[in-house]
């Protein structure tokens, strides 16, 4: 983009000093020489129209690229993120699972203790 601009200025700059350094040695008459600069004005106009609008193509091409290319990048950010999200969801459920089957272990083990704790009576 900075490349460009200098580029327009440096035409512009041409166009200046070209019309200057015609305007001090025109062997024409005055008639002639503002014929002359009309004309190269014009064509200095066209040239700078026609880079203006490749630089606005060029602009607009590598917005449209830059655009696509993060759309992408979000995409697979987001899909990695989700599939990540899925990983720690599954290895909770697993620690979960294990926590209840200790949890079950540990209640099965207290009713085998509780039940142990009450006294022989000898049938009579």
């Amino acid at each position: 983009m900075a490349n460009t601009g200098n580029t327009l200025l440096a035409l512009i700059t041409g166009a200046a000093i070209g019309a200057a350094v015609g305007l001090l040695y025109a062997p024409e008459s005055g008639d002639e020489t503002r014929k002359k600069i009309s004309k190269e004005t014009k064509k200095a106009q066209e040239e700078f129209n026609k880079k203006y609008k490749e630089t606005s193509s060029n602009l607009s091409s590598k917005a449209k690229k830059a655009r696509k290319d993060f759309e992408s990048r979000l995409e697979e950010t987001l899909s990695s993120a989700s599939y990540k999200a899925d990983e720690i969801l599954a290895a909770m459920e697993s620690k979960l699972e294990d926590l209840r089957k200790q949890n079950a272990k540990l209640k099965k083990d207290v009713k085998t203790d509780s039940a142990s704790d009450i006294p022989d009576r000898a049938i009579i």
